[in-house]
């Protein structure tokens, strides 16, 4: 009869665990939502809060309503970047460097080492983010089935072939790089969302009978 107790106990326990999973998947992607609007639109300070929660209580976090490979770590170190907070922002891209294939971590983390005057390896890491960008880019396009709705036109890719030029020229402005980089991150973030609402316009109006290319 004990072991039964146990057992149906362990049961019991199941629906709960799962029922306090989904509430911090729900927390945690609510406050990336607002500390990406925050690192948009508003107070980086208020951004930095909300990922730094996320990334409490959920380390591993990464974008989970987009095929873009960006983790609360890099969201972390790009709100401290954003804040003047030079250290903190290399320790959490460091950190998301090191965990897995995120082209902005590394970008942004070569942004802080050139601004901290670490030049050479700042480049380092600039040009191996701007060459990841570029082939995620081209790999969603060609073999995902969501390409069609990234970087139509190629105006992105053209962007970074561009920056990847100027930091190959020694006599091109650093500084002026270092502004473009902080400005094509702007601009890759707003596409996450342009492009996932691409993709459910589309998929409404197919799902509505109208196949045709939004």
């Amino acid at each position: 009869m004990r072991l039964v107790n146990v057992k149906s106990s362990a049961l019991l326990a199941l629906p709960l665990l799962s029922l306090l999973s989904a509430c911090v998947s729900f927390q945690v992607g609510g406050d990336i939502q607002k500390g990406r609007m925050e690192l948009l639109y508003g107070d980086p300070k208020v951004a930095l809060a909300h990922f730094e929660r996320a990334a409490a209580l959920q380390p591993d976090y990464r974008l989970n309503y987009s095929i873009f490979p960006e983790g609360v770590w890099t969201y972390v170190g790009r709100a401290n970047l954003a804040a003047g907070m030079l250290p903190e922002a290399q320790n959490a891209l460091e950190r998301a460097r090191s965990r897995d294939e995120d082209s902005l971590a590394k970008l942004y983390l070569g942004v802080v080492l050139t601004r901290q005057g670490n030049r050479d390896r700042g480049i380092k890491e600039m040009e191996a983010g701007l060459r990841g960008l570029y082939e995620w880019y081209d790999w969603v396009q060609f073999y995902h089935i969501e390409g069609q709705f990234w970087d139509p036109g190629k105006p992105l890719r053209k962007y970074i072939q561009t920056m990847l030029t100027g930091l190959n020229n020694r006599e091109s402005n650093l500084n002026d790089m270092v502004q473009n980089i902080t400005m094509l991150g702007r601009d890759i973030e707003i596409e996450i969302d342009r492009a996932r609402d691409h993709r459910d316009w589309y998929g409404m109006r197919r799902f509505h009978g109208d196949e045709r290319r939004p």
